[in-house]
């Protein structure tokens, strides 16, 4: 029986699950070292094709394998890699959402990808939801997150309910019952996508560091900007 079937039921059931630390001290500060050598900033987005090395840190951790491959099939490969920090001057606060937008290489007119971006030379799209149910997220907190600053808060179970209309008619409690998720400094919370979620400014001084890796299993016509296999 694997040690992470609790977080693997949990992500089914709930959108979302958090562990125990898996990364510890050294490597958090591995991490953040080679972030900070690279662009120290509040958010670096296509993090891995940006710093590869992340990628492979990552990767070496035994426990953080074990948990990848109990939640992911062998198909699944990452599609999208960002670092954020929220911290002093870079903080901010973010009203309840999914994540909805993926990042592609070309723009194809497709009926069901709707809401075209492109953000700095970068396009983004909303795909079908069928592609959004396959994408799991696995968030790697370099620092210890609670409500002082700004841990997420996701409504239980609006994974399950395809995607939400956010306009002035929209209210949380009609949706489900919210939750805050704190997560120890080398711990990870897994995420579904489609789990509305929100997070609070900080209200310290304390940074935030998160390593925010998405994996899916499906081909786009568009292409994955930052497809990668799973080393």
């Amino acid at each position: 029986m694997s040690e992470f079937n609790q977080n693997k039921k949990e992500l089914i059931n709930k959108g979302y699950s958090v562990t125990e630390p898996i990364f510890g001290d050294e490597e958090c500060l591995q991490l953040i070292s080679l972030i900070e050598s690279s662009q120290k900033r509040y958010a670096i987005r296509q993090l891995v094709n940006k710093v590869p090395k992340i990628e492979e840190v990552v990767f070496q951790n035994e426990k953080f394998k074990k948990l990848y491959t109990s939640i992911c099939s062998t198909d699944y490969f990452l599609s999208k890699a960002i670092f954020f920090n929220k911290i002093g001057k870079f903080n901010w606060f973010v009203s309840h959402h999914q994540d909805l937008s993926i990042s592609v290489k070309k723009n194809v007119a497709i009926d069901g990808y709707s809401n075209w971006t492109n953000k700095s030379g970068q396009l983004g799209v909303i795909p079908p939801q069928e592609i959004l149910e396959k994408v799991i997220t696995f968030r790697i907190h370099l620092d210890k997150t609670d409500e002082l600053n700004g841990a997420l808060r996701v409504i239980l179970g609006s994974h399950k309910k395809g995607i939400i209309r956010i306009d002035e008619n929209f209210k949380k409690e009609n949706i489900g019952k919210e939750e805050l998720c704190a997560v120890k400094r080398g711990g990870v919370m897994l995420m579904k996508p489609l789990i509305l979620h929100a997070s609070s400014k900080s209200l310290t001084n304390q940074d935030r560091r998160v390593i925010h890796l998405e994996f899916c299993n499906q081909e786009i016509p568009m292409e994955w900007l930052e497809r990668k296999d799973i080393i």
